[in-house]
């Protein structure tokens, strides 16, 4: 019976047989040694010229040869045995060998050590890239990562249920990938952004507690922390719930299990804070703040309000204290003040303290009781430095939230030994694009506004109206959006109509759904969690890439299988579709 590497331990003085990947070959002339690789490890085959047929056969070998050898398992010597593999005190002295199948050279590198081919060219040969022992520890610890949810749901009652792939369009913040259909022609379904109106529709349906692991899609730009097109997220809701710190109590306990238990990680805090997005947006300049450092925004626009400075006669005055950013160095203050500009800042001021005195540009603009007043709101100690953003409100924050992430970034301030959890609460319903002056949704527009009906009536400034909705923060990236859901169809056709979506096209766009909402719908809340994202800083990996088997590149393009591709005007036709030649 075929053995797996790491069984051979408890066979010493047994026969045996393995197969696997030639990982490398050694001949020392009377003997050739072979380090036979499969997905448990690596174990060494010893070849004598006494088994004529077999030597000859291993003198053949070539790297990623597939083969089957069989023989004895025995232990080696003291001062031959391997203390950096699991099967480093045994060997399998072989009698039969066999080459199952050969390989050409490769174009990629299979192990772990020594340089690494370009990751276009991993993703194009994918299927080799993943025989590296670190691909293979991601595959099985994900598959781990999904037993440990599905697990924990099942424990909390929560039902399993797929949902379809083929759906209509619908406005959730990202362009929809479209598919023809032949049947009707000339329309389409729509690959689902997230499960959101199918999900909704179980509750509905009398589905206590759904949840599903998601395929999603979304035609959206290329990111560094997100996958092109499809995605998967651990969705769930719950019916007969109207209140978001439901949803946040009962899947809390399982990221916490995660973090520590599956990642071995540990928290900056037991207690997850509940943090509101204003306060979140006036703190850190972000609705996605990491916790493990603090750099918090400091409002000094009060203490300033009579500055003569010119740059600080504006409608807010904010400033960040750097404990020991004193010791950046011209080159690196440079770097950031590009930065700020990059984001909108027309420059970056900053004071460094140091023996006692302050060293800045802009000291000499500034009254002595102006210096101590900033010195005594923002805590600045000899060795620190601080930097100011001065203009309207928001785009002070915009612009210090990024410049916070620098800051720690050129401290070393990111342990990667410790997760800080936080939710973000209380966002707004509505947004406004600046350039069009448009009110669009702000996130998902099936939340519940705080208020209901009363409040899309009554509330003046819909740009404060607050949604019961909440993301879920883990190390600075977004690990979980959710929100209550709006149930009722007057509330809905109202929300819509905010926006500029008259009855006649909510009731196209969400008829489904609407029409459910007729007959008794219960109150309901949930939330996804995006899996590729969390996984990434679980395990610590560079890239979003590096745990997926079959990504594509930072382009959108699948290297490995070619796609996009063009197809046959025959496929067009019977579609049909025409392509416009630019």
């Amino acid at each position: 019976m075929r053995k797996l590497s790491r069984e051979l331990k408890t066979l010493i003085g047994q026969k045996v047989q393995v197969s696997g990947w030639v990982n490398s070959r050694r001949d020392h002339g009377g003997l050739i040694f072979i380090d036979l690789r499969d997905h448990e490890g690596i174990i060494q085959l010893v070849i004598t010229p006494d088994t004529t047929e077999a030597f000859h056969t291993a003198e053949t070998l070539r790297d990623e040869f597939v083969i089957s050898a069989e023989g004895t398992v025995r232990e080696r010597a003291p001062d031959l045995k391997n203390p950096n593999i699991d099967t480093g005190d045994i060997e399998v002295v072989v009698e039969i060998l066999s080459i199952i199948n050969k390989s050409e050279p490769l174009p990629v590198n299979t192990h772990d050590e020594g340089d690494m081919s370009g990751e276009d060219l991993r993703l194009k040969y994918r299927y080799l890239d993943l025989r590296r022992p670190s691909m293979q520890k991601m595959l099985r610890r994900r598959a781990e990562y999904y037993h440990i949810m599905r697990e924990y749901m099942d424990r909390n009652g929560f039902i399993e249920i797929t949902t379809p792939i083929l759906a209509n369009s619908s406005p959730e913040g990202a362009r929809d990938f479209l598919v023809p259909s032949r049947i009707h022609a000339g329309k389409f379904y729509a690959l689902p952004q997230a499960p959101q109106q199918f999900k909704q529709l179980l509750m509905v349906g009398g589905v206590p507690r759904y949840y599903q692991i998601a395929p999603c899609f979304r035609d959206e730009d290329p990111r560094a922390d997100r996958l092109y097109g499809d995605f998967y997220q651990l969705d769930m809701e719950m019916s007969f719930v109207d209140d978001g710190e439901a949803v946040r109590t009962i899947m809390e306990p399982l990221i916490k299990k995660l973090v520590t238990e599956f990642a071995g990680k540990e928290l900056v805090s037991e207690t997850v804070p509940r943090i509101p997005y204003r306060e979140a947006m006036d703190k850190y300049g972000t609705d996605k703040p990491d916790l493990r450092y603090g750099l918090e925004l400091i409002d000094l626009t009060e203490a300033l309000k009579d500055c003569e400075f010119k740059v600080f006669q504006t409608p807010c005055i904010k400033a960040i204290c750097v404990p020991g950013g004193g010791k950046f160095t011209r080159k690196q203050i440079d770097e950031f003040t590009e930065l700020a500009r990059k984001h909108g800042a027309g420059g970056l001021a900053y004071i460094l303290y140091e023996n006692g005195g302050v060293r800045s540009p802009i000291a000499k603009f500034l009254k002595d009781e102006e210096l101590q007043k900033i010195q005594k709101l923002t805590g600045a100690k000899d060795g620190d430095a601080v930097f100011f953003g001065a203009g309207l409100r928001q785009e002070v924050n915009k612009v210090l939230g990024v410049m916070r992430i620098a800051f720690a970034d050129a401290l070393g301030l990111k342990d990667s030994r410790q997760v800080a959890l936080c939710w973000i609460i209380d966002f707004p319903l509505y947004e406004q694009d600046e350039a069009t002056g448009k009110i669009d949704f702000c996130h998902n527009p099936f939340s519940m506004p705080k208020g209901g009906l009363q409040a899309l009536k009554e509330t003046e400034d819909k740009l404060e109206i607050v949604a019961d909705q909440y993301d879920m923060v883990m190390n600075g990236l977004e690990s979980c959006s959710g929100a209550v859901r709006n149930y009722s169809p007057e509330i809905m056709y109202k929300a819509f109509e905010i926006v500029g979506y008259g009855k006649d096209e909510v009731k196209k766009r969400f008829g489904g759904m609407l029409n459910a909402f007729k007959f008794g719908a219960p109150p309901h809340a949930g939330c996804a969690f995006g899996l590729d994202r969390m996984l990434m800083e679980l395990l610590d990996a560079d890239s979003i890439r590096d745990v997926v088997a079959f990504p594509k590149n930072g382009s959108g393009v699948d290297l490995m299988m070619d796609s996009p591709s063009s197809v046959d005007d025959s496929q067009l036709e019977e579609l049909n579709i025409e392509l416009i030649e630019e």
